[in-house]
């Protein structure tokens, strides 16, 4: 649901305090502390970001995939640990119970999810299936009214945390790659269910990554959305959506690293005066500049096809594709403008330079990208 234009900048202007006012004060407290402070959490759920993408009637904002996308513009001009600790419950973790859940099933969970007091969370990769996720080992067999869960998920965002998982297993193990899997909604609390200890990661300390294995975990049928065998479309539908964001959290990364670069250049003097004047500093910032504004035009172009109901699965793609690759060649450019500054921690330089690094690998590294803009260019002639 699009918003008005009021109260969409009326949003827009609440988010832009909150993360100017409260967040980015805290961002190297989360870092050293590798957490979101719980009563940051709290504000968030005030605030509504739990459930951004979930329908009205379940407690949800329903925003348009646009209006999302300017949201995540907002919330990418701070530590990107902030909106993970949301980020399932509006994304990748949610869409498949909100676009092929029953009644009865969005019924049960999507307030709790919606109010952010359930954390869901999405396992689709494994130790052996990360890009090839179609070749996932992850048995999922009907006994009766329940399916017996064994594998091992990987790399699981805020599986510490969640209460939920919508999880892709084999059903049919006749049928190779992608047509035997289906999706689960898989309840934390069932026994069987074991979570590993938090990955120490590169960089986005505070947003938690682990395993989660699954050991003859008795998941009800009931809980199986859509069909047998229809798990790795709705997988692959979701992402569609999920690139998107992405893209638009890397963009407003790049936004808040210009802004950052701008400030220290006007202020930082070499050879009697500010590094602003040099042109090779202003290519730098011009190249930063330029790029991000592109990467914003492509991310909402992919958003407004998404809001019409066109497939957008080349466009989310491409859009995350550019602004992932786009924000990392920012972050080095930005640590180049700051010298030695940005190299060391007080500025926070150095800890985007880390943080941007894995969009380039989550929902599908840049070369699965490449592979998807490619078939479907293929597949619709242009």
């Amino acid at each position: 649901m699009a918003l008005d234009p009021e109260t969409r900048e009326e949003l827009l202007r609440t988010l832009r305090r909150f993360v100017a006012e409260r967040l980015r004060p805290l961002e190297a407290q989360v870092a050293e502390q590798d957490l979101v402070p719980a009563e940051v959490v709290e504000e968030m759920k005030a605030l509504g970001l739990f459930g951004l993408s979930i329908p009205l009637e379940y407690g949800g904002s329903d925003l348009s995939v646009e209006d999302e996308t300017l949201v995540s513009f907002e919330m990418g001009r701070t530590s990107p640990a902030f909106r993970s600790a949301y980020g399932t419950n509006v994304g990748i973790g949610s869409q498949g119970l909100v676009r092929f859940g029953t009644a009865a099933q969005k019924a049960k969970y999507l307030p709790g999810i919606a109010s952010g007091d359930q954390i869901i969370s999405f396992a689709l990769t494994e130790p052996e299936a990360g890009s090839d996720s179609a070749n996932l080992q992850t048995r999922a067999v009907r006994d009766g009214d329940e399916y017996v869960l064994n594998g091992t998920k990987r790399f699981i965002t805020n599986a510490d945390r969640a209460d939920l998982f919508t999880v892709m297993a084999r059903t049919d193990p006749a049928r190779p790659g992608a047509a035997g899997v289906s999706a689960l909604i898989v309840e934390r609390g069932l026994p069987g269910i074991s979570v590993g200890k938090p990955e120490r990661k590169m960089g986005q300390q505070g947003a938690h990554i682990c395993d989660v294995v699954f050991d003859n975990v008795r998941v009800p049928v009931e809980n199986r959305l859509g069909a047998e065998g229809e798990g790795f479309k709705i997988a692959m539908q979701v992402l569609d959506r999920g690139r998107i964001n992405i893209a638009a959290i890397c963009v407003g990364i790049a936004e808040r690293l210009v802004a950052d670069c701008v400030a220290y250049a006007s202020e930082r003097k070499q050879f009697g005066q500010p590094i602003a004047n040099f042109q090779l500093v202003q290519a730098m910032i011009a190249d930063s500049k330029t790029e991000s504004l592109a990467a914003r035009a492509l991310t909402l172009e992919a958003a407004r096809l998404a809001d019409a109901g066109a497939p957008v699965t080349l466009e989310a793609a491409a859009a995350k594709l550019f602004a992932s690759e786009m924000v990392g060649r920012v972050a080095d450019r930005a640590v180049q403008v700051f010298g030695g500054a940005g190299y060391v921690a007080d500025h926070g330089i150095e800890r985007f330079y880390r943080d941007v690094r894995i969009f380039r690998i989550y929902e599908g590294t840049s070369q699965i990208q490449q592979v998807v803009i490619a078939r479907e260019t293929l597949k619709r002639g242009s």
